[in-house]
């Protein structure tokens, strides 16, 4: 035989034998892990799943393996937990063994393990202290945090009265508002809507972020201390984007689903005049008096599920469930989709209806099938202030103004964009008019 026939077979004995290995080794590892369909050598499941409906690729996968099952990114496993009950049993019952994040090579990539939505271990735990002893003492669930908002939310409807009623696309103002109630809080500051600085805020982290970890610079000297510069800059950064975009996007499609159901923008105004009146600012207090409106900022977050799975957990330790053992460092992937449209809990879960949160005589119906904040450990440390802001500002919102779509309501579609892993809304415009016996501001 010839050099290059060798060569040839050489190269093709080799590559043989890695694929076999690597079938091997997947092998091995799934002995411990759920049922899933069967990888390919080095790329695992990749070309199984639609990465531009990944949800939809995961609850097909549901039907054949059931609600607990693994797939691979290349050679790495990832096991997918479907269903309330799964989610209950692993992130609350087991939740001490899921506090681990689960590697984004992205964000690894950028923030390198640092900040408190991607850190692990001793630095997760000191970072989220830090982060909710923060929020407390800046006043989340005080009043002082409600005024900030508030005074955001009259902010916002004096930039919207300057639109006369003209088409207006919200996803740059509606990205403002939120994000100047973070900004009061971290930075002691709100900015005009039309600042230059803060138009480029991001790029001014770096400096703003002393203000809040000022009394941390000491740390430098504790080895034992994740209190430094970069891991404060990194946290700052989470809390501005975590608690500005999800925000912004439920806002935007929120008002979107309201331009579809007229009947619910007439039923939230009533219940608006009833309780609040035209001139008196909306307050939380007011939230237990309007379950209709307390029925609908649900079902909006409901209904959208911004994020259909939680960013991916890790197990810092080896756990049973079900019957299967699943090792340390495996990656688990909660899907929150199922659980907000679960057909036992919701009926007719695909339809936007807040009677899905109300009782038959009229009153606000609590379920634990509500996550989009996810649960457990490493739930959603802002979801406290998110729910405030979403709430104060869909009703400051709706007391001040009538919404009008630019066409037909019925020719309005509401499709969801699917965004890598998250649910964004589709582009609109609407108009907004003056509520008759409201005073400007």
């Amino acid at each position: 035989m010839d050099p290059w026939g060798l060569t040839t077979t050489a190269l093709l004995a080799g590559v043989l034998f890695l694929i076999f290995l690597s079938l091997w080794i997947q092998g091995s590892k799934r002995g411990k892990l759920p049922p899933g369909p069967t990888p390919l050598p080095f790329i695992g499941n990749i070309l199984q799943l639609d990465f531009k409906n990944i949800t939809a690729s995961f609850s097909q996968l549901t039907e054949k393996y059931g609600p607990i099952y693994t797939v691979y990114f290349g050679t790495q496993p990832v096991v997918v937990l479907h269903g309330y009950d799964l989610m209950k049993e692993a992130l609350i019952d087991q939740g001490d063994a899921f506090t681990d994040r689960g590697i984004i090579p992205i964000f690894e990539d950028v923030l390198k393990g640092q900040g408190v939505l991607f850190s692990q271990g001793e630095r997760w735990k000191q970072l989220r202290r830090f982060s909710l002893k923060t929020l407390r003492n800046f006043g989340t669930g005080k009043r002082s945090i409600e005024e900030r908002i508030q005074e955001e939310a009259q902010c916002l409807v004096d930039e919207l009265r300057k639109t006369k009623g003209q088409p207006t696309d919200l996803t740059f103002i509606l990205r403002c508002a939120p994000s100047n109630v973070i900004c009061s809080i971290l930075f002691h500051e709100r900015f005009k809507y039309n600042d230059e600085k803060f138009l480029y805020l991001m790029n001014l982290l770096k400096e703003d972020v002393q203000v809040l970890n000022s009394k941390w610079v000491q740390e430098k000297d504790n080895p034992q201390s994740e209190f430094d510069l970069e891991n404060l800059l990194a946290t700052a950064s989470n809390l501005l984007c975590a608690g500005t975009e999800p925000t912004s996007s439920t806002l935007r499609y929120g008002l979107l689903l309201i331009l579809k159901h007229p009947e619910v923008q007439a039923k939230i105004h009533r219940e608006i005049d009833r309780v609040i009146g035209p001139h008196r600012v909306p307050s939380m207090n007011d939230r237990q008096d309007m379950p209709y409106m307390d029925a609908m900022v649900h079902e909006v977050q409901r209904f959208i599920t911004l994020k259909p799975f939680n960013f991916p957990h890790a197990l810092n330790q080896d756990i049973q469930l079900h019957q299967y053992v699943i090792p340390k460092g495996t990656t688990i992937f909660p899907m929150i989709f199922p659980v907000l449209h679960d057909s036992k809990e919701f009926h007719n879960p695909d339809q936007f209806d807040p009677h899905h949160f109300l009782e038959k005589n009229g009153k606000f119906k609590k379920s634990d099938y509500f996550m989009p904040f996810s649960i457990g450990k490493r739930s959603c440390l802002g979801e406290g202030l998110a729910r405030m802001m979403l709430f104060l500002f869909f009703t400051t919102l709706l007391q001040n103004f009538t919404l009008k779509s630019v066409g037909d309501p019925n020719e309005i579609s509401i499709k969801i964009n699917h965004v890598g892993f998250t649910n964004v809304p589709p582009y609109y415009q609407l108009s907004f008019f003056p509520r008759e016996g409201i005073r400007p501001s």
